[in-house]
């Protein structure tokens, strides 16, 4: 007897030094092989320490999470039920669903180093976006569970994304509506359900959380703290899953190392376990959509909410912000606010504010705004095999982000397609991202007041569009109006005459001329004007008449510029210190631009 317990002894002391091991393994390949191809400039200097921060911070919400998970008295499972109702967890069914989704978007343990969480690039207090004000100013994509492998587009914000539907083809507007991720790949087509479908994305994303395969996260839910909360609204057996012995090290290796030769699921399961695993992640998708609705995030608490019921009056530039986006700016005919938009001189809207429904801000469609190749996006450069054999970008700047284009192909960069008949339509959107919601676009840490600079405000910066070159909103109000007057010029960013100023007197050339819309460019607003809808959009930010969870977590510094002594420290010059020239680009390259069907106009 003896000597079985000691051998049971000496054997758990082995599996937990083995685990170690595994676990040291993986997170020194994730942690300290840092990728670097970047030229100066490229990469913020303080990087490292930002990362940490955010990472503290998201340990603090965490720590919130669980503790209401303890907290909540758990929901009661009716054993026989009236009727032909459903199994419904009553009482505290929905709290505890949405906490669960909570943990999940918070545990850094989703990714190879558990050193990457969902919120590493979408928090609270940014609008459940970038986080990090210096790469918002410069490399404008997060870096990833590996270091420093970034992605190629501004982290989304997740406020208001569930309302978007199921993606769909209108034949007979000809247009697509609906889908998540700014290429709207994340359709909704299996769980019918888009934003639970863009939960599944990151994690299994090389450039971002980067697990080599999705059978991970149901591998790591196995070991997570909530693993009861989980099997109490999944099932007592959701996780009971046998995985091999080297799932460990397979978790801790970032996907596209070359050790995987490709292969998406690297982790040897059964049939029946795989699919135990799949519905695992399924079930992932769905705890996170449940949070990302509920009003913990997008709860209609802003000024704009508060004036609909009579309980805040705008002030006088706000109200005028308001008619010129219903009006001249024509911001409504895309983010869309349940009213008529009033274009034409002596138009007078007679619809009805939208109270008991109130709007999103987004018509769910995609459209192509015309912006530059941001020579800042850090995805250019990662041309090179990384320390695991991975290159993100073999084509450099021969790349070209053709949104929903590319997904309709199936094409680099993207995610695959599951309808065929949507091929057939991929040239009439190259170009075009979503029409995000304009709610929370202007949220920023209570600490910085503002998204503008020179305001005398300590501010937040952030990045606007799917590439980031956008820095204020005055400058993305500005770019509207302004884009297809005299102030567009034939050359790349860091290359604009002599005598102007590039996002002021001067914007380079469209990356994809193709599908633009006409609707904006030459609006014609003066400089009060754009002042006004600005101070329109700060309307709704959440948080005016409840406080918003979460939102006093950021633990970093505001930016503060003096107008006296800085040229850039306005908002319309916003970034400018960061710029730097493009190099000379390459026409696109031909696995992106010329596979069927073919572009046409083709794209430069």
């Amino acid at each position: 007897m003896r000597l079985k317990k000691t051998l049971l002894v000496a054997s758990t002391v082995c599996l937990i030094v083995l685990g170690y091991v595994a676990i040291t393994y993986g997170q020194q390949n994730s942690s300290t092989a840092v990728y670097n191809p970047y030229p100066p400039g490229i990469l913020p200097a303080n990087l490292d320490s930002e990362i940490a921060r955010v990472l503290r911070e998201i340990d603090v919400i965490e720590g919130r999470a669980i503790q209401r998970w303890h907290s909540l008295p758990p929901p009661t499972r009716v054993e026989m039920r009236p009727g032909p109702n459903p199994p419904v967890l009553k009482g505290t069914g929905t709290e505890s669903i949405e906490t669960l989704g909570e943990l999940m978007l918070f545990d850094k343990s989703m990714s190879p180093g558990r050193n990457q969480a969902c919120t590493s690039c979408h928090m609270p207090y940014a609008g459940w976006s970038g986080p990090i004000p210096s790469v918002n100013a410069t490399m404008i994509a997060y870096p990833g569970t590996a270091h420093y492998r970034a992605g190629k587009r501004t982290p989304q914000r997740h406020t208001y994304a569930p309302f978007f539907p199921v993606l769909q083809y209108n034949k007979e507007q000809q247009l697509f509506f609906g889908g998540n991720f700014w290429d709207s790949r994340a359709t909704g087509y299996r769980l019918r359900n888009p934003d639970a479908e863009q939960a599944q994305g990151p994690p299994v994303d090389t450039q971002e959380m980067g697990f080599p395969d999705t059978a991970c996260v149901a591998y790591r839910l196995q070991h997570a703290v909530y693993r009861p909360l989980f099997e109490l609204m999944w099932g007592k057996d959701s996780l009971k899953i046998k995985f091999p012995e080297d799932t460990e090290t397979i978790c801790s290796t970032p996907g596209g190392a070359a050790v995987f030769g490709g292969d998406p699921e690297p982790i040897k399961l059964k049939p029946e376990e795989r699919t135990e695993a799949d519905t695992a992640y399924d079930h992932w998708g769905a705890s996170i959509d449940a949070y990302e609705q509920s009003v913990q995030v997008s709860n209609f608490t802003s000024k704009f909410d508060a004036s609909l019921k009579g309980n805040y009056t705008m002030t006088a530039d706000e109200m005028a912000g308001f008619n010129l986006f219903n009006g001249k700016g024509n911001c409504n005919s895309c983010h869309v606010d349940g009213r008529g938009t009033t274009l034409n001189p002596g138009q007078v809207d007679t619809s009805t504010t939208a109270t008991a429904n109130p709007p999103v801000f987004s018509c769910f469609g995609s459209a192509n705004e015309g912006l530059p190749l941001n020579p800042r996006n850090a995805f250019y450069y990662q041309d090179k095999p990384d320390s695991y054999g991975f290159t993100a970008d073999p084509y450099g700047f021969g790349y070209r982000d053709l949104g929903m284009g590319t997904f309709l192909r199936s094409g680099f960069g993207s995610g695959p397609n599951p309808n065929r008949s949507w091929v057939q339509q991929a040239p009439l959107v190259d170009g075009q991202f979503q029409v995000a919601s304009v709610r929370n676009v202007a949220m920023t840490p209570r600490q910085c007041p503002t998204t503008e600079a020179g305001t005398g405000k300590p501010y937040f910066q952030k990045a606007f569009f799917h590439n980031g070159y956008i820095k204020s909103l005055k400058q993305l109000v500005h770019f509207y109006n302004t884009r297809d007057t005299s102030f567009a010029y034939p050359v790349t960013s860091g290359h604009c005459p002599e005598g102007t100023i590039e996002k002021v007197t001067c914007w380079p050339m469209k990356e994809v001329p193709n599908n633009l819309d006409t609707t904006t460019g030459m609006l014609g607003l003066t400089d009060k004007e754009e002042d006004q809808i600005v101070a329109f959009l700060e309307t709704l930010t959440d948080g005016f008449t409840a406080p918003y969870a979460n939102s006093d977590t950021f633990t970093g510094s505001c930016m503060t510029c003096n107008p006296a002594t800085d040229p850039n420290c306005s908002a319309s010059r916003q970034g400018n210190g960061e710029l730097i020239p493009t190099p000379p680009l390459p026409s696109c390259a031909s696995a992106i631009c010329d596979v069927p069907p073919v572009s046409s106009p083709p794209i430069p």
